[in-house]
């Protein structure tokens, strides 16, 4: 059964001199807890006639209804069927109505006693809402038009109205209807009754006001934070946007939070969970006398706040510093507290994939209790610093990798221009002289001579470029298969210098000269590479240096002190009164494809891969391989050490 016909349209019609109002639904849920507020209060045994619309509107105020059930036996409760909702007999009458009548449209409250009557008598208008709004702030925008009054005549006429509804819809309660009419009929007679008093219901509905407006100051409260928390967010994201400098990310991000908190103190720093200590570079005071922590040594090994911090991957505070048993027994912590002046803490972890990247220290000179809004914008903040700190190093080692790849189109480069010069030059002479001696059969002895000796000496030169690439490679790959064995240095020398002079026969050549100890160690290398590293080393200083010139090998053992690694090793010097390096080409001689002079007008020929073969090779034994000079024209000494045989050091030890 659907009745289509609408209870204010009714009383309207029996009432012409009502003129219906607009409410909006707080206002008639602040109205209709008045009205009930006033008889949960009272002593008599008012008729109740309320209608909710819908089930789950009831369901909102169900418990209140059984309270006012208990108080008096005329309770009649009407609402569209969801779920559970039935004709019923219990604390109070309910009846379901079906969800198209026009009930399902309208808010009824009749409450008429014997000092009081009030009605509402509401139906509700089409309202178009905002899409962001949810649906239950939706409900504040819901418009209502009828009528509230405290006329008992007019609360009688709605009470009779409604009484007709509930007997439409539930037929058995004709004998309760009947009684329930008999008050109303009883009541109206009544001329007392027009100077009620309603200063009761007033005092119940300032109450609810008041309820209300505390719960719409904390709504306001918990905008303007969730707005505050926004903008410091924004803020940081800006600074991220517009420089990827950590330091200027960090300085924004400790200014703006320590200022959104109202802080003593505001830290924030870099570190690792394995680093025993950190440095403060970011700091903001908000108490001028505070004693500054910028540029000081802050404890973290140890620190019961930071390990407690990375277990449970959340921030950690503490409203009292001289009562909070986790501190007590750190006497570090504990100093560090009465020296920076700080009663209240609050420690969060700045992490990216839980692993940790800094921290966000705040302290205060006076206890605090720290407010979930508060812990939630530290941690907002903190998952944006983490943000800009892994975007910084992202960054970073993005340009570490373009210069490696500029280093690497320079190599590319470099192989290019050699390979160009040190392999298809000599193939060209070689393939010149070929071609003479094959198309001229009458060339003369000595000229055929010449030729092949040319010929011979380019392809030597090719075969010893091929022959550094190829070393590098299985170097650089670690394809060589290493013999170390208990060797004399000297032997090593003799061997390297007969074979640097091999390969310069028809050049004057300078003047070498060996200083080795009579008590050197015995080294423990591969000899061939050994051999291979001072001829490279010989054949560098005989390159770069005059005939009239001197080149020295020394050798000596190291002078650290007893016990230390270095006092395990042999330092070698190769020196020479040559050409000299500049202080800033000290480093880059060892770099790939080094030419002082350029790949393409060299004088002394190679392929600048001869000393980045050297130092592989050396640290391969453990070593180090380092060049000094005063200058140019100051000459040059490469020094290099090797590691001491173990039957030496043995031996040594015994005795």
């Amino acid at each position: 059964m659907s009745i289509y016909t609408s209870v204010l349209s009714e009383l309207l019609q029996a009432q012409p001199q009502l003129r219906p109002q607009i409410y909006f639904k707080p206002s008639l849920t602040a109205l209709s807890h008045a009205m009930e507020d006033q008889v949960l209060a009272g002593s008599d045994q008012p008729l109740v006639i309320a209608n909710f619309q819908q089930e789950r509107f009831y369901r909102q105020e169900a418990n209140r209804y059984r309270r006012i059930g208990k108080i008096t036996p005329q309770v009649y409760v009407l609402a569209a069927t969801e779920t559970k909702f039935k004709h019923a007999s219990g604390t109070c009458e309910t009846v379901a109505f079906a969800p198209k009548d026009e009930l399902s449209n309208e808010w009824h409250l009749v409450v008429i006693g014997q000092q009081y009557a009030s009605c509402i008598l509401c139906r509700e208008r089409e309202t178009s809402v905002p899409e962001k709004v949810s649906r239950l702030d939706g409900d504040q925008y819901r418009r209502f038009e009828g009528v509230w009054t405290f006329n008992r005549a007019v609360s009688c006429a709605a009470a009779e109205l409604l009484l007709d509804r509930l007997l439409t819809y539930r037929p058995e309660l004709a004998a309760k209807i009947a009684r329930a009419r008999s008050i109303l009929a009883n009541q109206t007679a009544r001329s007392q009754w027009t100077n009620i008093d309603p200063g009761p219901f007033a005092e119940r509905l300032m109450t609810y006001l008041q309820a209300g407006q505390y719960k719409l100051l904390q709504a306001y409260n918990a905008i303007t934070a969730q707005e505050q928390k926004e903008r410091l967010v924004n803020s940081i994201t800006d600074a991220i946007r517009r420089s990827l400098n950590p330091a200027e990310i960090l300085q924004v991000a400790v200014r703006e939070l320590g200022i959104a908190l109202k802080t003593s103190r505001c830290l924030i720093y870099r570190s690792h969970a394995s680093d025993p200590v950190a440095t403060i570079m970011h700091e903001y005071l908000g108490v001028p006398d505070l004693p500054s922590l910028v540029g000081q040594t802050w404890q973290l090994q140890g620190s019961p706040l930071l390990t407690e911090a990375l277990q449970q991957l959340e921030p950690v505070y503490v409203e009292d510093t001289s009562t909070d048993p986790r501190l007590a027994n750190n006497q570090q912590i504990v100093s560090a507290i009465g020296e920076w002046k700080i009663r209240s803490w609050l420690f969060i972890p700045v992490l990216y994939k839980d692993q940790l990247l800094g921290a966000i220290e705040l302290h205060h000179q006076n206890t605090h209790s720290w407010e979930k809004d508060e812990l939630e914008l530290a941690a907002a903040i903190a998952t944006q610093v983490g943000v800009a700190l892994m975007q910084a190093e992202a960054y970073a080692n993005l340009e570490d990798l373009n210069e490696q790849l500029e280093a690497l189109d320079r190599t590319t480069r470099n192989l290019i221009a050699i390979t160009g010069h040190e392999l298809r030059t000599p193939l060209s002479t070689i393939q010149v002289c070929l071609e003479s001696l094959a198309s001229e059969p009458d060339m003369p002895l000595d000229m055929r001579q010449v030729m092949l000796d040319t010929a011979l000496g380019d392809a030597e030169r090719l075969r010893e470029a091929i022959g550094d690439f190829l070393t590098l490679s299985r170097l650089e790959s670690g394809s060589v298969e290493w013999n170390p064995e208990p060797l004399l240095l000297q032997e090593c020398i003799d061997l390297a210098i007969s074979n640097a002079r091999s390969r310069r026969m028809s050049k004057h050549l300078p003047q070498i000269t060996i200083k080795l100890p009579a008590e050197l160690p015995l080294v423990q290398v591969d000899g061939e590479w050994l051999v291979q590293v001072l001829c490279k080393l010989i054949d560098n200083a005989f390159k770069f240096t005059q005939p009239d010139g001197q080149v020295t090998i020394a050798a000596l053992p190291s002078q650290a002190e007893p016990g230390k690694e270095a006092d395990r090793m042999v330092e070698v010097c190769v020196c020479d009164t040559g050409r000299g390096i500049e202080s800033d080409r000290l480093e880059a001689v060892f770099d790939r494809f080094y030419q002082e002079e350029g790949a393409l007008r060299r004088t002394t020929g190679g392929t600048g891969l001869g000393l980045a073969i050297c130092r592989q090779v050396v640290q391969n034994w453990g070593g180090l391989l380092w060049a000094r000079s005063a200058g140019k024209d100051q000459g040059s000494q490469f020094h290099f050490t090797l590691p001491i045989a173990e039957t030496y050091l043995y031996r040594k030890c015994c005795v």
